[in-house]
């Protein structure tokens, strides 16, 4: 978000990026909307997604929204700046990008239904990029805790790919990878857009539909 200054889009190493520090910086306790415990104990059976995809305000309301998830927080991940501040990931100078941690019951929503909507809520070829918002920080990612998911999250990338294909859109540039560290972001991130209903959310997709199913098997 405000994201109109132009900032760097290239990722530092790890040798270029900011120090951080050794804690985690102070973050809420609860989800606002729902009352959960942000950083758990999560119920059993739970599982966990984590995806970027642009301002972390509006991606984690599309993600609070859907019947099974539990649990939704949003902060930095894929970046090699330990536990930054929001301050700092705006300097484009940790590596992270704006992220939603997505806690959710698999027997109520399926991981395919997850990654839906995802593709649908941004546009995945934009690279460090959504609309205005510009920066390492508002790149596409999927981030994935298993083998499953990521075989289910290239699968669907190269469904989605081709769609965009057929409507004579670019590449994807979504990263996909094994889940790096997540740090929770400052307390007044969480759940903005439930505290803030007129607040800013740059979010668009692109209008294709992603053509990947919604039902609860893996």
């Amino acid at each position: 978000m405000f994201g109109f200054n132009r900032k760097s889009t290239t990722i530092p190493s790890a040798k270029e990026a900011m120090t951080g520090r050794d804690r985690p910086i102070p973050t809420a306790e609860t989800h606002f909307v729902n009352g959960a415990p942000l950083k758990g104990p999560y119920p059993e059976g739970a599982e966990m997604a984590l995806f970027g995809l642009g301002c972390f305000w509006g991606a984690e309301r599309k993600f609070w929204q859907i019947p099974g998830v539990l649990v939704t927080a949003v902060g930095y991940a894929g970046g090699p700046t330990p536990n930054p501040t929001y301050d700092e990931v705006c300097t484009g100078r940790t590596g992270h990008t704006e992220a939603v941690l997505v806690v959710y019951d698999p027997k109520m929503v399926s991981y395919q239904e997850l990654l839906k909507t995802f593709w649908e809520s941004h546009d995945p070829t934009q690279g460090m990029r959504q609309g205005n918002d510009v920066g390492t920080q508002y790149r596409s990612a999927i981030y994935t805790f298993s083998d499953e998911q990521a075989k289910a999250a290239q699968a669907s990338k190269a469904a989605y790919e081709a769609a965009l294909k057929a409507r004579r859109m670019g590449p994807i540039t979504t990263e996909v990878a094994p889940a790096p560290a997540f740090y929770f972001a400052e307390g007044y991130h969480q759940q903005y857009l439930a505290k803030n209903p007129a607040g800013y959310c740059g979010l668009g997709g692109t209008g294709v539909s992603c053509p990947i199913g919604t039902g609860v098997e893996a």
